[in-house]
């Protein structure tokens, strides 16, 4: 087996737990707030991460430089074993992270390797130190302040919007005699033998003939899931393949089909493992309510897609779960479960350093 081909392959490993252990941050509300089950929420996440792994290809071109190595470690030498010891630090880390079922940052792994190696191969003169400080760590410590603070300051709008969707629904019925909600200012359409009536939910939950009910909160809490997954797609599947770039050309394999593999990892990563993560953001950190749900996806996505369009390796991990603990606060701090929070700060402030002394000693034996 080929140097390059091992590299690839760890890359896909990359992928699969990245899937596994992100695939969280964007369903832990459907699932938490009673939207979905947990896994048609992972089966939802999974579908819109690997939609946003796939236009990465179109949009995150940035992303795909900054984490290829270059830029931030000056004269990188050849071969494949700086490479090869950063995806072997971020791998062991976020796969480590997730059987613990706790929620970590990829991007923070992927960045704390790049130091850990390139101090080895490269020596301390080697780093771009203030690239590193303005392009990787600002970002990444500024994101989740920003995540609190649009919480904050956004709750109150999305609560008053959210209020009015709450009150109306679409509802399918099979008997054209159910269209009673029509003296409510409802509206119906005939589709075959069924009849959809869109209307007020309390209309809706009336009528004994609707067999089937959207809540058009649930709707849009829907479509914030799905954003914010996808959104984690568009921003993490070029950072992992930046690392994997140099063996995929060496296997003469084109950048799409490269990102392809890594998207399909991702996906499977978040099918078959995603479910302990969810868990623990769903459940064990703060109640929620659809409407607080859906407003921290709101922000959760709009912060990711930015930082993705500028290049700015933001984490999904740190910027969804402080819009769910915002959330939380801004209710009742004494509905957070704060020795899950604490575990998680703690899980973050040690991914850097922890996935920097793996890949350092990796490029060492190397």
């Amino acid at each position: 087996m080929t140097i390059p081909l091992i590299l690839f392959i760890l890359i896909l490993g990359l992928a699969f737990w990245n899937g596994a252990n992100d695939v969280s941050k964007g369903i832990a509300t459907l699932a938490g707030s009673g939207v979905t089950r947990l896994r048609t929420a992972v089966a939802w996440g999974t579908v819109c991460t690997v939609a946003g792994s796939l236009t990465a290809a179109l949009l995150a071109g940035k992303l795909l430089k900054a984490f290829s190595g270059g830029g931030l470690v000056t004269n990188l030498p050849d071969g494949h074993a700086f490479r090869l010891a950063v995806a072997t630090g971020a791998t062991i880390w976020v796969a480590a992270a997730t059987f613990a079922r706790m929620p970590v940052s990829t991007t923070h792994a992927i960045t704390g390797s790049l130091v850990g190696a390139g101090l080895v191969v490269a020596g301390v003169g080697g780093l771009a130190w203030q690239r590193l400080i303005e392009k990787f760590l600002i970002p990444l410590a500024v994101s989740p302040i920003l995540a609190l603070v649009f919480t904050f300051a956004l709750y109150p709008l999305f609560q008053k919007v959210m209020t009015k969707l709450a009150r109306h629904c679409l509802c399918l019925s099979s008997s054209a005699e159910s269209v009673v909600p029509l003296e409510n200012n409802a509206a119906a359409m005939t589709t075959g033998n069924d009849v959809v009536i869109a209307g007020s939910s309390e209309s809706c939950g009336a009528n004994p003939e609707v067999t089937r009910r959207l809540n058009l909160l649930d709707a849009l809490h829907w479509l914030s899931s799905g954003a914010v997954s996808f959104a984690r797609g568009l921003n993490d599947a070029p950072k992992i393949l930046g690392l994997g770039l140099a063996a995929s050309l060496a296997l003469n394999l084109p950048s799409n089909a490269a990102l392809l593999a890594v998207a399909v990892a991702m996906g499977l990563g978040s099918a078959l493992a995603g479910f302990k993560v969810t868990e623990t953001l769903a459940t064990k950190v703060t109640s929620m309510s659809p409407a607080e749900g859906c407003s921290a996806n709101l922000v959760t996505a709009a912060l990711v897609i930015v930082a993705s369009r500028l290049g700015a390796p933001v984490s999904t991990t740190h910027v969804s779960s402080c819009s769910i603990i915002g959330m939380g606060l801004k209710r009742d701090a004494r509905s957070i479960q704060w020795k899950t929070v604490r575990e998680m700060l703690f899980a973050w402030i040690v991914t850097l350093p922890v996935a920097g002394l793996i890949a350092a000693a990796v490029a060492w034996l190397l």
